[in-house]
C-alpha cells in the first residue's frame, strides 16, 4: 500500500484510539466484522433523549479501521440516530461515488481521502459504522 493511504494523521488518529474500550450493561451493542481481512469491531453505547450519551468500542484491525473507530469515539457523542445514519451514508456515498465530503462537525473524514482510490480499503472504513448502527438496530431497526 502506498504510504499516501497510511499518512501521519491517520496514524495519529487511530493512536488517539478515542472511545476504546466498553461500556458496562446496561448498553446497547453492535459488532461487525470483515471476514476477508479478519478486522472486527464491537460498539457499546448509551442513548439519553435519543442522542449518544456515551459511546466505547473494541477495535481488532488494520489502521484505517482504528482511524475510523477513533473518528467514532471522538464525534458520534451528543450526535442523534438520525444524524448517526445519515452521516454513515453520506460517507459511504463518498468513498464509493465521488459525492461531497461530509466533515461538517467530523473533520477527520478528509484524512480518509486517500482511501477513496484504493476500493478494497473501502469496507475498512466503513466497518466501524456498521458495528455503531448494529448498537442502534436495538432500538431503530431501519
Amino acid at each position: 500500500m502506498s504510504d499516501d493511504l497510511y499518512h501521519q494523521r491517520l496514524v495519529a488518529l487511530a493512536r488517539a484510539a478515542d472511545g476504546a474500550g466498553n461500556l458496562p450493561p446496561p448498553a446497547l451493542s453492535g459488532e461487525a466484522d470483515n471476514p476477508l481481512c479478519g478486522d472486527r469491531v464491537r460498539m457499546t453505547l448509551r442513548l439519553e433523549d435519543g442522542r449518544i450519551a456515551a459511546l466505547a468500542h473494541k477495535t481488532r484491525g488494520c489502521l484505517l479501521c482504528e482511524a475510523a473507530a477513533a473518528a467514532i469515539g471522538r464525534r458520534a457523542p451528543g450526535n442523534s440516530t438520525d444524524d448517526i445514519h445519515l452521516i454513515a451514508a453520506r460517507l459511504r456515498d463518498w468513498l464509493k461515488n465521488g459525492t461531497d465530503l461530509p466533515t461538517g462537525t467530523w473533520p477527520e473524514f478528509a484524512d480518509f481521502a486517500p482511501v477513496r482510490a484504493v476500493k478494497s480499503r473501502h469496507d475498512c472504513v466503513l466497518l466501524p459504522f456498521r458495528a455503531l448502527i448494529e448498537a442502534l438496530k436495538e432500538i431503530d431497526p431501519r
